[in-house]
């Protein structure tokens, strides 16, 4: 028997992240990267040409380096990303509890892997799902990212008979309560620890390709950086922006996250930061990438202090800023304000 349709039915917010392996071996990298680099948002080369190449050398070659790097950073409660998400949805949905009583549900789903935002959906579905919030933890919008989360959900919808209303955070790259989120979560390292000489913010990189033909996620992380630097009163010459993850063979964004810490180092810069504005969550891109090898790469060549600052994670400031962010975008929806809060 259906739902009575005078019953407004929930509101779903729909917490979306990459994803990770199911664990640091061999075959489950394997599995994860087949799918991660079978997505055409991610590696947009001719299929004909790509899939070859992927499943005869990459997934033959990459999968056991990968697990290499991620038994480095997994945990007790299994993979850092995984354990965090796990973290962000319980706060969540408890501070959407207090502030909007009984007006959402939260669930966590990942774009490749477990859980899958198929599964995640189908869990709000059976809750009574009306209206859908997809809030992807991506700050700063990507088509490999949030375009490729769009993609998924809409396919699992694809196969519905029936669409609740649905709304997409694309982005939230200036958004004040994050932006003073990042600002703080610094403070508290200096006030504990003292400032360093320099702050890098590193970015995933992208191929520059994508920026010229219109994706603004270059734009939008270095306002990231510059908003995040205004807060803290850092002067021009005391920070940058800087990319890393680069993949393949084609021009990636610059500079690079590694090339500029190696060139601050010979420089005489003995104490440097480095903050990863771009990940909602603790991952082996923050954890192994920046975390250790960065941190390798600017000591060996003449630095003296090297700390990376951690991602926002499940901290109180960030699930603050996200509770804000649901209430903004799900304004005019049953127990959301009629009007959007204005951002403080």
């Amino acid at each position: 028997m259906g739902r009575d349709h005078k019953d407004p039915g929930i509101t779903g917010v729909l917490l979306a992240n990459l994803g990770t392996p199911e664990a640091p071996t061999p075959a489950a990298l394997r599995r994860y990267l087949a799918q991660f680099l079978s997505d055409p948002r991610v590696v947009d080369l001719p299929r004909w040409l790509w899939q070859p190449v992927l499943h005869g050398v990459i997934l033959r070659l990459r999968p056991r380096r990968a697990a290499r790097a991620y038994r480095k950073v997994w945990t007790e409660a299994g993979s850092p990303l995984l354990a965090i998400g796990r973290r962000q949805e319980a706060g969540l949905r408890a501070l959407l509890a207090r502030r909007a009583p009984g007006a959402a549900a939260v669930v966590l789903g990942m774009r490749y892997g477990e859980p899958a935002l198929g599964t995640a959906l189908e869990a709000l579905r059976r809750q009574g799902l009306e209206r859908l919030l997809v809030l992807p933890l991506y700050p700063q919008y990507s088509g490999a990212t949030t375009g490729s989360t769009f993609d998924a959900v809409s396919r699992v919808l694809a196969g519905w008979r029936r669409v609740p209303e649905l709304r997409l955070v694309a982005d939230y790259h200036d958004f004040p309560p994050y932006i003073e989120a990042l600002a703080r979560s610094v403070r508290e390292v200096w006030n504990r620890e003292g400032e360093a000489g320099r702050m890098l913010f590193s970015f995933h990189g992208v191929p520059q390709r994508w920026i010229r033909e219109g994706d603004p996620y270059e734009e939008q992380c270095r306002t990231t950086a510059r908003l995040v630097a205004q807060r803290l009163g850092l002067e021009e010459e005391r920070w940058a922006v800087a990319f890393q993850s680069r993949f393949g063979r084609e021009a990636w964004l610059e500079p690079a996250t590694d090339a500029t810490l190696r060139a601050w180092a010979q420089e005489g810069v003995r104490r440097a930061d480095v903050i990863c504005p771009g990940f909602a969550a603790d991952c082996l891109e923050t954890l192994e990438e920046i975390a250790l090898q960065a941190r390798e790469v600017f000591l060996a060549h003449g630095g003296e202090a090297f700390r990376y600052i951690p991602a926002l994670n499940d901290s109180p400031d960030h699930l603050a800023a996200l509770a804000a962010l649901v209430e903004r975008h799900a304004c005019g929806w049953p127990g959301f304000p009629a009007q959007p809060p204005a951002p403080s």
